[in-house]
């Protein structure tokens, strides 16, 4: 985004109820499933979901203790997590429908580790990650806000709250701020749509949610009552996948950065952490966020590229756009090779990737979440190498 001038920039989110977020969900329940089961299992796993149908489509390599038996029973937990219970989608009566087979043996052959040879690539690409000193989670603050209105609904909801009674788990968001010399400073328009109980008064719902996202905002951000929309187009009672079909992977700018950074193109969800389409990406975000937090620039955009069964990457590219303190793009460069390898091997040793930690990402973004050493979730959003940072640039 531009550095100077007054602009306006727009970020969009969905619930975890959106159809798409349903299958992303269930992908990343089946990933954990194997992984729990066996640490080094493989896992490429789509999912569609319509109207009571869900389908797994996709190649695996892990113990036969995990049977479509059991991936459909998890599928029915996950819906049940999630919400659904209506007559179009329900975790009672979905059918499951698992379709994963063996995964490739051109392709196990490239990316396994054998002899001498490290562990290569699950596929070529590009991967991109970004961080900035818009919001203490080192966020753009639009994408940030977008997901912050729809989690927050969604814990009000799941908990009973008595002030969203009678919405539905399916719901977006999109967040317009206005930015002043590269800093948001407001909120010009908020669109939240969300399904809700037949019969329920559209203005009676809007008034429901304005406390809740003004009190997402930071204080004066709030825009005009004309410049708030809610349900835009009238009634959203048939939602979920009954309303539209969902695809895993579909929302991938809702899942990193919201459009303010550049994206290479691939999806997370259903994917191990071989794939470097999702742990190249958590370590592009890892390695940007570190040099933000330590104070080297109010932005970082950094790209990875590699090559499918080659363990080195072919390039790391980074763009402070013109914030740095004083550091040098090549030298920085350097240094963070020196600090992480980045061999899909070495990114995934040194995240703790190989654990069943990819359900909780698959709504309101892999990025900006708080890390739990507990649950060793989100290990890509630690700062932990923001000494070495500061010394390799003596700060």
């Amino acid at each position: 985004m531009r550095a100077k001038g007054e602009y306006l920039f727009t970020s969009e989110s969905v619930s975890e109820g959106h159809p798409d977020k349903v299958a992303d969900r269930i992908s990343d329940t089946v990933l954990d499933a194997f992984l729990a089961a066996d640490p080094y299992s493989r896992v490429a796993c789509e999912t569609l979901v319509t109207t009571n149908r869900v389908v797994l489509a996709g190649e695996t390599r892990g113990p036969n203790t995990v049977t479509p038996e059991l991936l459909s029973h998890l599928a029915r937990l996950a819906i049940h997590d999630i919400g659904y219970d209506q007559g179009g989608f329900s975790w009672r009566n979905a059918v499951v429908d698992c379709h994963l087979h063996a995964q490739s043996s051109d392709i196990a052959v490239g990316v396994d580790s054998a002899g001498n040879k490290d562990e290569g690539a699950g596929d070529q690409g590009i991967m991109f990650g970004y961080a900035c000193t818009e919001t203490p989670e080192l966020m753009p603050a639009p994408i940030h806000y977008a997901h912050l209105i729809l989690r927050r609904m969604s814990e009000m909801r799941k908990n009973g709250d008595p002030s969203v009674a009678g919405l539905q788990p399916d719901a977006k968001s999109q967040v317009t701020l206005r930015y002043v010399d590269g800093r948001p400073v407001g909120a010009t328009s908020i669109v939240v749509s969300t399904q809700h109980d037949e019969g329920m008064d559209q203005r009676r719902i809007k008034e429901m949610l304005h406390p809740l996202v003004e009190s997402s905002l930071p204080p004066g951000w709030m825009p005009s009552d004309t410049e708030f929309y809610v349900n835009p187009t009238g009634n959203f009672v048939i939602g979920g996948p009954d309303g539209d079909a969902g695809l895993t992977g579909r929302k991938i700018i809702v899942d990193t950065y919201g459009g303010a950074s550049p994206h290479g193109g691939g999806a997370f969800s259903g994917k191990d952490p071989t794939k470097v389409d999702r742990s190249a990406a958590y370590a592009c975000r890892y390695l940007a966020k570190n040099v933000v937090a330590a104070g080297l620039a109010d932005k970082c955009t950094l790209q990875i590229s590699y090559a499918i069964g080659v363990s080195h990457p072919l390039s790391v590219y980074v763009d402070l756009g013109d914030t740095g303190k004083d550091v040098d793009e090549a030298k920085l460069e350097r240094v963070l090779r020196e600090l992480m390898n980045l061999s899909p091997r070495g990114i995934r040793e040194h995240l703790h990737m190989n654990r069943p930690i990819y359900a909780v990402t698959s709504a309101y973004g892999h990025f900006g979440r708080t890390p739990d050493e507990d649950l060793g979730t989100f290990t890509w959003e630690r700062t932990d190498l923001v000494p070495a940072l500061r010394n390799a640039f003596n700060r």
